[in-house]
């Protein structure tokens, strides 16, 4: 398997040695660059080879955040910052975890754990992206669940989880569900609402803002602006 890319982002030399030193005790996780500001990241982040970013908030010119929230397909994000009034920001970010300077080496264990799990959850597994899955792999009452895109009908959102619905099961994850859609495969699924995706082969019918599921007829409302992308997508005559 290939090691996890990360990319330490810091104004302080003292702070990017130190996350460096810690990732020392880690093999599966390759140091690729250190930069001490945003702007050098946001160069390093546009090569698309990063896949865990370490991330300080204050820095001159742009902030932490701020870099966060320009990137379109952002990497697992960890905050590392001195600074607490941040941390509510970071999460609506979707960082997976906010560490708080100085940290210890049992905490940031901790974090490095979760952004495990996280780059599992949207399939890292060290192979090349042409070896498409046909399934994504979510933790679920305690235990990994491997999820095939064939049985999902439609994913609900609710707060920080998320309920899958499958033809032969239900599976509640904490999850996004911003997070969820970015590693669904592109023309099978669709976010029709805020709260919802769905699989787009099991939309039966749409009658004005609702779709009906060919499962169980289950209605599920349809954002303003999302119905004309549901008929287009679902049937040929509005192609």
């Amino acid at each position: 398997m290939d090691p996890i890319r990360a990319l330490l982002v810091d104004d302080e030399f003292l702070a990017l040695q130190l996350v460096e030193r810690f990732l020392l005790q880690a093999p599966d996780i390759v140091v690729t660059g250190k930069c001490r500001s945003a702007l050098e990241a946001r160069e390093k982040l546009k090569t698309g080879e990063v896949d865990l970013l370490f991330l300080d908030i204050q820095m001159p010119a742009l902030s932490g955040t701020n870099l966060l929230k320009s990137l379109p397909n952002p990497p697992v994000t960890i905050f590392t910052t001195a600074y607490a009034e941040y941390a509510a920001e970071a999460f609506d970010l979707n960082a997976v975890d906010y560490l708080l300077k100085p940290f210890s080496m049992s905490r940031f264990q901790q974090a490095l754990e979760k952004a495990r799990e996280q780059l599992l959850l949207r399939g890292f597994s060290g192979r090349p992206p042409e070896e498409a899955r046909d399934f994504m792999v979510v933790r679920a009452d305690g235990a990994w669940r491997k999820v095939f895109y064939r049985d999902v009908i439609y994913i609900e959102g609710m707060k920080e989880y998320v309920r899958i619905h499958c033809r032969d099961q239900r599976l509640i994850i904490l999850e996004s569900l911003q997070n969820l859609e970015s590693q669904l495969p592109a023309g099978q699924f669709l976010r029709v609402h805020k709260s919802y995706i769905v699989a787009l082969k099991e939309v039966l019918s749409v009658k004005g803002y609702f779709l009906s599921l060919r499962q169980g007829g289950r209605e599920l409302p349809i954002s303003r602006g999302k119905r004309r992308e549901v008929l287009k997508l679902t049937f040929d005559e509005f192609r």
